[in-house]
């Protein structure tokens, strides 16, 4: 097969964007904050470095093993698309009202979070950073890919979303202090827009996929 710079270039725009807006580092800076306020600053460092270390780790494994968990369950790329579209359909909603979605977390885990010691794995890299959202849109990109080289831009949109979420999360108080809580809920807001186009591109995807292989099994 011809290799389609054009094609390859879009993929790796997109695998970047979902990738990035689904784990959503920017509203999870108040959280991290409410979560770390009694700890010191070299503490915080340490918490956001092993949290977005273990979410670019369970990403990584998800991304890798989506495949086998189809062939396991019977589950078709197309239904998987659906599921996904309509699972970031949901957080973008929640991001278009500048809300904590509950798809990623609860109150209560939230709380707990707060009163916990060390929030670096649970909750913070489970399920806030690799949740349901981020977990089925890896592998619905990896799916998506037409050659191994598609694979690629995946792991990279992983690698550099898991980077700026820690430098995010290290200057927390930070970009709270400059952008205020206004300032964020007008970017989350922004970025919930984009979400919600690419979750209902997934579902037409994921619909087309349906028909042309129904049609063909007919």
């Amino acid at each position: 097969m011809d290799f389609d710079l054009k094609d390859f270039l879009v993929f790796s725009s997109m695998a970047f964007s979902t990738i990035f807006f689904v784990v959503d580092p920017i509203g999870l800076v108040p959280i991290f904050i409410s979560m770390t306020q009694s700890d010191s600053p070299e503490k915080r460092i340490s918490i956001a470095k092993r949290a977005t270390a273990a979410a670019g780790i369970i990403l990584v494994v998800f991304a890798i093993c989506g495949k086998l968990i189809f062939s396991a369950f019977g589950i078709t790329l197309a239904s998987f698309k659906i599921a996904g579209g309509v699972l970031l359909w949901f957080i973008a909603l929640d991001m278009v009202r500048a809300k904590q979605t509950r798809v990623k977390t609860t109150p209560e885990e939230e709380q707990e979070g707060i009163e916990k010691e060390d929030v670096a794995l649970i909750p913070l890299a489970l399920p806030m950073l690799s949740g349901p959202g981020s977990i089925s849109t890896v592998m619905v990109l990896m799916g998506q890919a037409k050659d191994w080289l598609y694979f690629i831009p995946v792991f990279i949109s992983i690698f550099l979303t898991c980077l700026i979420t820690y430098f995010m999360l290290r200057g927390a108080q930070y970009i709270l202090k400059y952008l205020r809580q206004t300032g964020l809920k007008i970017i989350i807001r922004i970025m919930g827009m984009i979400l919600a186009a690419i979750a209902v591109q997934f579902i037409i995807n994921g619909i087309y996929d349906a028909v042309k292989m129904y049609s063909l099994v007919i």
